[in-house]
């Protein structure tokens, strides 16, 4: 099977993008998308947009828990290339096996990750054009469950 490209509501190209026109006001981006047949790797799910100057503060990123067997599922989370900012599938967030236990933080068998990437080594990341953020598998399931990944970004525009 060859991997494939879905796109979450809020992330398609009819769906308006938030623009604030008062600088330094925090803004929300979110997708949530609904996996129902197993991931392979390379299958990118496109969230959600953030707008033209838009600066990445924070943001997280959580699942039900997408692999019930050995725990080998591996989301990447970065954006798609938009004309001026090259793509960067793991610019948000790299993470590792996302094991969806029940933790100290969780209360149900599920994921939850803050995003990272660039901002850890850089600082916040700031887009020139309109720019579509997305998860990308990077390793598939031992045991695929049917699931809801959500995906929520924190911004400000100047």
């Amino acid at each position: 099977m060859t991997a494939e490209t879905v796109i979450a509501t809020r992330a398609a190209a009819t769906f308006p993008v938030h623009q604030s026109h008062v600088s330094g006001t925090m803004s929300c981006a979110y997708g949530t998308y609904a996996v129902s047949a197993a991931v392979e790797d390379g299958d990118i799910f496109q969230m959600c947009k953030v707008p033209k100057g838009a600066t990445v503060v924070g943001g997280y990123f959580h699942a039900e828990d997408l692999d019930t067997g050995g725990e080998a599922i591996d989301f990447m989370l970065g954006w798609a290339a938009n004309g001026t900012d090259a793509a960067d599938p793991n610019g948000l967030l790299l993470a590792t096996v996302m094991t969806g236990d029940i933790s100290v933080h969780l209360d149900i068998a599920s994921t939850w990750m803050p995003l990272q990437g660039v901002m850890t080594a850089t600082g916040p990341k700031t887009f020139a054009a309109e720019t579509t953020i997305q998860a990308e598998v990077n390793t598939a399931a031992t045991t695929f469950a049917a699931g809801q990944i959500s995906l929520i970004v924190y911004y400000i525009q100047s």
